[in-house]
């Protein structure tokens, strides 16, 4: 059979939970799948199998992902293993999915089918302006609304049902700018990116019809990194497999580290309360780490109850030793990262820059780290800085074509009416805008008559109008030129190299900038007609639209070239689903990570403790955790813990190393007093858990003296009663049954608690 068809070969190498995952038809499934365990090989087979052995036409198939980079692989390997294109099929994100949606139904809710897609800042911009029309105090910051209006969105939570349930008076702000703020997007003709998801579920649940269609289309949904959805999602694929049945979902409970913005781990907790009768299948044969990496990372995350629970193993080599190191402070840590990075590289012929990775908790952690990579003359590239389309260059060019192709936008109208500068001063403007409300109209309809407008200086109207007019012209181009022509005809009319160049150093980059915008543009081109399948019926949308609409949905991990060769400094939340050969972790210290607004919450503490394993699991070869005994924190000099993830963690797995700086800073008797510190046993040692007391170097604050069943109160989450202890020292924790919050883990030197 190996030299039949490639999905023949394919099944062939499964193992044996791998091919029941792909065998299986009909009906729901959730594949637990571990980390390194061959997901998407699976999603894959199962979707050309599907097609193959049981003749569902491709167009039936839908597959949702979470980038932009994990459907196009998921498109390219199911062609693949066909050997010919699944035409009719989708595959895509929730929000590109949704995108595709709205395109053909905007109009059932009251939208245009030529949208715009308004990015976070965009969004933003829209919300400022909505304050300011409201005089809403300065003390409440756009910022703080935009995620809340955000998180209400993620679980479906309208304007009306908001204002219900705010009680407190940053609430009741937030309530009287929600409607406004969905008001101005309606006039703009245009969504935010939580839009993408809420509103094909508003769609569906109002238009019967359309959910009955798109039900029928697509009898088979798949789900990729399903731990990863918030309510609006897992209520979009709910929808669609409500009448079939035929949902597979694919994820991974202990990697579930979204949670601060919007996923909800009991999607995939409670799968199959969610969906009856639905079939569990877990993955568990590692193909990445070694056996010393798996078992690690499994007494890790076995300290998190909220689980479904599996055992990650590899027939791989035992492995090298974790190396555990001790560094004097943040500088010292860095310095000796950067110089292992460079002796490993030197030192051994099969690693080069881009086999290593440099994981941390917070993107302030990059300072150090980057001057060290520098002094040591060590390529590095950061995952999670300024991204390419958000750099202000490329959005104000975008926001020229946002206009074009939607003469409503009135965020990118204001973005650019006056860049380059054409002599259209805040009088002027304020003068247009005032007349355009007067009048019903957009700002841009307003610029096309702005001689009859009162008071409005013959300059300013004059520009207004030659503006209006250019946007015009070009929106009459979007019919029949290509984006990248489009884009550089309209670049050299503003004269934007030029104008950039003249600005120096930092202009010929933004210039160079602009230019790879147009080369962008270029390669987009012959990825449209795939982008505009099954867009037929939609004759307004054109090639602009989709150009746009991709550009929205791009995100950073998608632009990582795997080409070039340098080392990778990221958080460890941008590194999921990525691998190395090598991986060091940095900062594993209390309060940095776990960070210390974790400790209230047992679900905040759980969800730091998957976001190291993780990071453990992201290895292949060997990994390196490091900590500081001090690290600067709003100027001053705090000393550090090592981070209590570190405890399960068994001796015989690691080796543990102090950086010479370290030795240096401490005395004979700062020595003595230390050998119960940072980690007990060499390699090799007994089997345990790594173990701390921090009680006599620390001062201990005044805790209340606490015994299992003692009644207890806390200042955030009320009266509770205590289930169990665990810890000693400043590193005692609670287990504690709130009245009204349920069960939470807390450390008892941050909680605040009294006793009733």
């Amino acid at each position: 059979m190996s030299g039949g068809l490639p999905i023949e070969r394919a099944l062939e190498a499964l193992n044996p939970d791998q091919r029941q995952a792909v065998e299986h038809v009909e009906g729901p499934l959730l594949v637990l799948a571990g980390a390194g365990s061959g997901k998407t090989r699976v999603l894959t087979c199962r979707i050309a199998r599907l097609i193959e052995t049981h003749g569902v036409d491709p167009g039936l198939i839908m597959a949702v992902t979470f980038t932009n980079k994990a459907a196009e692989e998921m498109r390219n390997r199911v062609r693949t293993l066909l050997g010919s294109e699944p035409s009719g099929m989708w595959i895509g994100t929730f929000h590109s999915i949704g995108a595709r949606i709205l395109r053909r139904h905007a109009g059932r809710i009251g939208f245009g089918p030529g949208f715009t897609i308004l990015d976070a800042d965009d969004s933003l911009r829209v919300i400022k302006r909505v304050m300011a029309d409201r005089n809403v105090p300065q003390r409440w910051k756009p910022q703080a609304v935009q995620g809340f209006i955000s998180r209400a969105k993620d679980n479906l939570v309208t304007p009306a049902g908001f204002a219900e349930s705010a009680v407190d008076p940053f609430s009741r702000i937030v309530a009287d700018i929600y409607p406004a703020y969905q008001a101005r997007l309606k006039d703009g003709n245009a969504f935010d990116f939580d839009d993408l998801l809420v509103k094909p579920v508003e769609l569906f649940e109002s238009n019967p019809n359309v959910l009955e269609r798109f039900q029928r289309r697509f009898q088979f949904v798949l789900v990729d990194e399903y731990q990863d959805t918030n309510h609006a999602q897992y209520r979009f694929v709910a929808l669609l497999a409500r009448e079939h049945g035929n949902l597979c979902v694919v994820g991974d409970d202990d990697q579930s580290i979204y949670g601060w913005r919007g996923a909800d781990i009991r999607n995939i907790l409670e799968f199959e309360r969610d969906f009856a009768a639905a079939d569990i299948i877990r993955l568990q044969r590692n193909y990445r780490s070694t056996q010393v990496i798996l078992r690690a990372a499994n007494r890790v995350i076995a300290e998190n109850v909220n689980r479904k629970g599996k055992t990650l193993y590899t027939e791989n080599e035992s492995g090298q030793p974790i190396t555990l190191v001790t560094a004097a402070d943040e500088v010292d840590e860095a310095e000796w990262i950067a110089g292992t990075v460079a002796l490993k590289v030197e030192s051994e012929p099969d690693l080069t820059h881009r086999s290593l990775v440099v994981l941390y908790r917070t993107n302030a952690q990059s300072r150090a780290l980057e001057e060290a990579f520098r002094d040591a003359d060590l390529p590095y590239r950061i995952i999670g800085g300024v991204r390419f389309y958000e750099r202000r260059e490329i959005r104000d060019v975008i926001a020229y074509l946002k206009l074009i192709a939607n003469p409503r936008d009135n965020s990118a109208f204001l973005r650019i009416v006056n860049y380059p500068r054409r002599g259209i001063g805040d009088s002027t403007l304020t003068a247009l805008l005032n007349a355009a409300a007067g009048r019903g109209v957009t700002p841009l309809e307003a610029a096309r008559a702005a001689r009859g407008i009162d008071g409005m200086r013959p300059a300013g109207a004059k520009s207004l109008e030659a503006f209006a007019g250019m946007i015009d012209r070009y929106r009459a181009l979007t019919a029949h030129t290509r984006v990248h022509e489009l884009l550089a005809e309209l670049i050299a009319e503003l004269g934007l190299l030029e104008s950039l160049r003249a600005e120096g150093f930092e202009g010929i980059d933004r210039a160079q900038n602009v230019e790879e915008l147009v080369a962008a543009a270029s390669e987009f081109d012959a990825a449209a007609a795939l982008e505009a399948e099954d867009l037929e019926e939609v004759g307004e949308v054109t090639e602009l639209d989709l150009f746009l609409q991709k550009v929205s949905l791009i995100a950073d991990v998608d632009n990582l070239d795997p080409d070039a060769d340098a080392v990778t400094l990221m958080t460890l939340h941008n590194a999921k689903g990525l691998e190395f050969p090598v991986v060091l972790i940095s900062g594993l210290e209390e309060g940095l990570f776990p960070l210390s607004r974790s400790y209230d919450s047992l679900e905040e503490l759980e969800e730091e403790r998957r976001l190291f394993y993780v990071g453990i699991t992201r290895a292949q070869k060997k990994l390196f955790l490091t900590h500081a005994m001090r690290r600067r924190r709003g100027g001053e000099w705090l000393t550090s813990s090592p981070s209590s993830f570190l405890e399960p963690i068994p001796d015989d797995l690691v080796e543990t190393l102090e950086t010479e700086r370290y030795i240096e800073r401490i005395s004979l008797r700062r020595r003595a007093a230390d050998r119960l510190h940072p980690w007990r046993g060499e390699v090799g040692g007994e089997a345990g858990g790594l173990v701390y007391d921090y009680s006599d170097s620390q001062d201990v604050p005044n805790l209340p003296e606490l015994e299992e069943g003692a009644r207890v109160r806390h200042p955030r989450f009320g009266p509770g009663t205590v289930m169990a202890l665990d810890g000693q020292g400043t590193d005692l924790k609670a287990v504690i049954e709130f009245d009204d919050e349920g069960r939470k883990k807390v450390v008892l030197r941050y909680a605040n608690l009294e006793l009733e």
